[in-house]
């Protein structure tokens, strides 16, 4: 802790003291040194939030909190979720490690780049979780933790933006759909494409294409309605590919494109989309349409 001049206490950023100085020592009067800061490595990723104890302590005094809260007849979920959300127990969360898991593997150390956004952390445990619950972190790429920052786990810390939590369901019921379209056959459809467009091989959501990908799947509807279209023409996608587009040049831009096969005649249909994802918020640039391979 630090305080202001008036006295009052000010919390300290515990991300600080893993961070290289910002400004490089001096190499000698004969040996230039770059100061120039390396671009940002920017992070969409999808999986799961928890919280973990970085230290024994951490535990006992959870205990302790839980011990002094009403807590009958709940789960220890709930009562984790009840305990960690209480204002007076604020101090928890902060000291807490919240990893984000990816197809179950721990992949980042969430740390709130402004400490007010601590809530969007405890917003995210759920009291009651599913299997088809999903989080996304937007943020930037940080340094590797040390051992002692998480109780000796050692994955890339992200210093997050902006988090969203929802579940599967919840995101396709957001859809609209065609009319005269199936609502059964319209969800089996959704669900399949989301989990093709999620579960592409090693996607931690730090590469151009992979921030391509999750923002199409969580924030771009159309891609769902079109493999509905699709699959009503007797057609299955066959491939989601990502390249990088011939408009880019100053700015960073993704062809997204989309391969459907015809089941009785083996014929492709592509369809693509641009995604910009110069800067840390990824958005489109051209909307989904046909595609032809030059």
């Amino acid at each position: 802790m630090s305080e202001h001049e008036s006295g009052e206490p000010v919390a300290t950023n515990p991300i600080s003291q893993h961070l290289a100085p910002a400004t490089p020592p001096s190499a000698g009067p004969d040996i230039p040194v770059s100061r120039t800061a390396p671009p940002p490595s920017y992070v969409y990723a999808i999986g799961k939030i928890e919280p973990r104890f970085p230290q024994l302590s951490m535990e006992k005094e959870f205990a302790q909190a839980t011990g002094r809260a009403e807590t009958s007849r709940l789960t220890d979920r709930q009562a984790t979720h009840h305990v960690l959300t209480r204002p007076e127990n604020r101090y928890l969360a902060r000291q807490l490690c919240w990893v984000m898991t990816i197809e179950g593997l721990d992949t980042y150390i969430l740390m709130p780049r402004d400490p007010a956004d601590l809530g969007q952390l405890t917003e995210a445990l759920r009291a009651t979780p599913r299997k088809t619950d999903i989080d996304v972190v937007i943020g930037v790429k940080g340094p590797m933790a040390s051992p002692s920052l998480c109780n000796g786990l050692t994955v890339p810390i992200v210093l997050f933006d902006q988090t969203y939590s929802f579940d599967v369901d919840g995101l396709i019921g957001s859809i609209p759909r065609p009319d005269g379209t199936d609502a059964e056959r319209f969800t089996a459809t959704a669900e399949q494409v989301f989990d093709r467009m999620t579960q592409i091989a090693d996607n931690a959501g730090n590469l151009d294409s992979h921030r391509a990908l999750n923002y199409l799947a969580v924030r771009y509807p159309n891609i769902y309605t079109k493999a509905v279209e699709q699959f009503a023409r007797d057609f299955s996608l066959t491939g989601i590919e990502v390249r990088p587009s011939r408009l880019s040049g100053i700015r960073k831009i993704e062809d997204v494109i989309f391969t459907y096969t015809n089941r009785n005649t083996g014929v492709d249909e592509k369809y693509f989309l641009r995604v910009d994802v110069t800067e840390e918020f990824p958005f489109l640039v051209t909307a989904l349409g046909p595609f032809y391979d030059r």
